[in-house]
């Protein structure tokens, strides 16, 4: 029995060419709507890119899913749902807060609804509280208007190295 999911591009492409013509569909409507792509390293690299735009004072972000955020069963890896929530949160404490050296010491993380391959995942996280050593942060990961999964942080301001 085969465990794995496959996706079945139309018949005139091949599977690489029908996902890049996915990953470009969205980065055209992203960057109309005033979105910009968030340079990373390392493995936030392997899952992304992450758009950011600015909205009345506050940053949103988009990851646009794609083939290789599949699980099993052909929707979002919960995993990518995690990293999605973890770094975006982590990013607004470092911007409201100014310090840039930061840990995530706490997540908790609520699945609502699956999210399907193919759908702009949104991430608008908002500081809850903000100590001299820890920032709170939470987010609800939506597509359109569907709420996909809810995130609390905590994040340690750590000292300069």
């Amino acid at each position: 029995m085969r465990l794995d999911y496959t996706t079945h591009p139309p018949d005139d492409m091949t599977a690489q060419e029908a996902s890049e013509n996915m990953i470009d569909k969205a980065a055209v409507k992203l960057k109309s709507d005033g979105w910009s792509i968030v340079e990373a390293t390392g493995f936030i690299q392997l899952i992304g890119p992450f758009w950011q735009r600015q909205v009345d004072g506050g940053f949103e972000y988009a990851l646009p899913t794609q083939d290789k955020h599949h699980n099993r069963r052909g929707l979002v890896q919960g995993g990518v749902l995690m990293s999605f929530a973890d770094r975006t949160c982590g990013m607004t404490a470092r911007k409201v807060t100014g310090k840039q050296t930061m840990a995530t010491i706490q997540l908790d993380m609520h699945f609502v609804e699956a999210g399907k391959i193919g759908e702009v995942l949104i991430s608008r996280p908002r500081v809850v509280r903000a100590t001299r050593s820890l920032i709170f942060v939470n987010t609800e990961v939506t597509v359109d208007n569907r709420c996909i999964a809810m995130a609390n942080g905590v994040f340690k301001i750590l000292k300069s190295e």
